[in-house]
């Protein structure tokens, strides 16, 4: 096989992708993040040893978190990107070492091969067929690895965003860098990778706390906004991602230019925010989750502005017009390079773009109603209590994660559909457009559909829950009426489910598949210690869960 990458839910056959990633990836993309991951655990493993020393090199815990997030299904195909990142990578790392032997450090005389290999650019793809995930041998093994790298790879990526808006935690980039390190030791044991899975779990909810802590105190609580899906007459920029800052700093710009801003996909929720809504020209939402993109960029006919991942390969009508930023790249779209001495980001060839072209073909028109974050849910506490205990509502359903291509996750829709009237969706994440634009209505009041935001914001669901654990005095959180039905695509997903294990919550169903990354043993594991499954059909799956 020329590649193997399994790090997503919709990998060829539920087993993995050999020859091209299902994403669009070439073999050459992928294997040169096989490589780049290679080179962070050297690093790593070095890091972990300056802070013995106590060594601190925050530019190098940036690298490391950039580097994993642009490693993520759908946020760079160039190929060119990743060489540079694996040569910088091994200029940091060789530096690092030397300052650790200057410092009076003592090193272990058997170094990992990731702490020492080097090469030419050439040698690149022979290198990276010898230490891509294949490499390592035991299959469950692997599959710890492989959890626990992909767990970090979504961790990465929220820290990212805190990270963008001047929130930081040094214990966050630690245990990054421990984690990634261990994955180098074969002394480790699968009793000792599941302790680090777990441990992965905790930071991925302080990573979670930091990120809404960075979003609600820059822009304020999120709070109950219907958002417009229809369009306007004026030219227009439609932004797609996750980054907040982007999107301010693209408003700011675009003021009194006469060019609109749209969002798309798991921009929604910024209609939400406060500091956004003094905007007049943030006029909407275009469209649903990012799969869909190549319909819909094409009808939107303005620029389009992809802030992280969720990029699938362009399609030549509308290549011109998208523009990426960040960790975000594909061969010959335009890029829009990072901030500098503390300025903002140039948008200025963008908005010139964007008054060339014409207004949005108009796809849908109505509402959505969001802003349901954990703030907003709680200012609703009496309200909602008062619904359980009255029995007006019987159960929540947390529908949270990711959508994605499969004709199999139409399950999702068919199942809010089904649900009874006495129950409430708890979402986040794209996966709500399976069922946002339904018309479930509401209980006294309470929509039934409470969209928190982003996948992030699956954060404000667990406070939510134990808030209500603290309310109806529970000991554990399982005794609430709150059962999770969560689709997941990539692995964002992957660091929000050890983040609800962490928890303590169990019984999660999870699909439209069980990860493929997912050996039989771990799986078992799993099962037997948190309850996981799968899902079967609408029909049997209520049962289990309204049982």
């Amino acid at each position: 096989m020329s590649m193997f990458c399994y790090q997503c839910q919709e990998t060829a056959k539920g087993t993995g992708c050999t020859i091209k990633g299902v994403c669009g990836k070439s073999e050459n993309v992928v294997n040169l993040q096989d490589l780049l991951v290679y080179t962070l655990k050297g690093i790593a493993f070095y890091a972990v040893e300056a802070r013995k020393l106590n060594i601190l090199r925050p530019d190098i815990d940036k690298f490391i978190m950039e580097s994993l997030f642009s490693t993520i299904t759908n946020a760079n195909f160039d190929k060119n990107r990743f060489v540079e990142r694996i040569q910088a990578g091994l200029t940091l790392r060789d530096g690092l070492k030397q300052e650790i032997m200057q410092a009076g450090g003592t090193l272990p005389e058997v170094l990992p091969e990731a702490a020492t290999w080097t090469g030419p650019v050439d040698e690149y793809a022979a290198k990276a067929a010898l230490v891509g995930i294949l490499a390592t041998e035991n299959e469950d093994i692997r599959s710890l690895r492989e959890l626990l790298t992909y767990g970090l790879k979504g961790m990465a990526a929220y820290a990212e965003h805190a990270y963008t808006l001047e929130h930081q935690e040094a214990g966050i980039f630690a245990f990054m860098e421990k984690a990634l390190a261990a994955t180098l030791d074969d002394t480790l044991e699968v009793g000792d990778l599941v302790a680090l899975v777990l441990e992965a779990g905790k930071y991925g909810v302080d990573v979670m706390a930091l990120l809404d802590k960075a979003n609600t105190s820059t822009y304020g609580n999120p709070e109950l906004t219907k958002v417009n899906i229809g369009v306007r007459s004026n030219p227009a920029i439609l932004i797609s991602g996750h980054d907040l800052k982007d999107l301010e700093e693209l408003l700011i710009q675009t003021q009194g230019t006469g060019v609109d801003v749209y969002t798309h996909g798991e921009m929604l929720p910024a209609h939400y925010y406060p500091a956004f809504k003094k905007y007049d020209h943030f006029v909407g939402n275009y469209g649903n989750a990012w799969y869909k993109q190549d319909k819909e960029f094409e009808s939107f006919n303005g620029p389009i502005f992809l802030t992280t991942n969720c990029l699938v390969p362009p399609k030549d009508s509308y290549k011109d017009r998208l523009y990426t930023t960040g960790v975000v790249g594909f061969e010959g779209v335009k890029h829009i390079p990072d901030r500098a001495d503390g300025k903002s980001k140039d948008f200025s060839a963008l908005i010139a773009h964007a008054k060339t072209c014409p207004a949005p073909t108009e796809i849908e028109t109505g509402e959505i109603v969001g802003g349901f974050a954990h703030n907003q849910v709680l200012a609703l506490a009496d309200k909602v209590v008062e619904a359980v205990k009255s029995g007006a509502i019987k159960r929540f359903f947390v529908m949270a994660g990711c959508d994605g291509r499969m004709k199999s996750r139409d399950y999702y829709t068919d199942f809010a559909k089904a649900l009874p009237q006495d129950t409430v969706i708890l979402t986040a994440g794209c996966a709500k457009y399976k069922y946002n634009k339904l018309n479930l209505g509401d209980i006294g009041g309470i929509p039934r559909v409470l969209d928190a935001g982003q996948c992030n914001d699956s954060y404000s669901l667990a406070v939510i829950a134990l808030k209500l654990k603290e309310v109806f005095g529970l000991e554990d959180v399982n005794q609430l009426p709150i059962s999770y039905n969560i689709a997941w695509y990539e692995q964002k997903a992957v660091i929000v489910l050890l983040a609800l294990l962490h928890l303590g919550v169990k019984n999660i169903h999870l699909g439209p598949t069980l990860p493929g990354f997912l050996s039989p043993n771990v799986v078992k594991v799993l099962v037997e210690n948190f309850g996981i499954a799968g899902i079967t059909n609408v029909e049997d799956d209520l049962k289990i869960f309204m049982g």
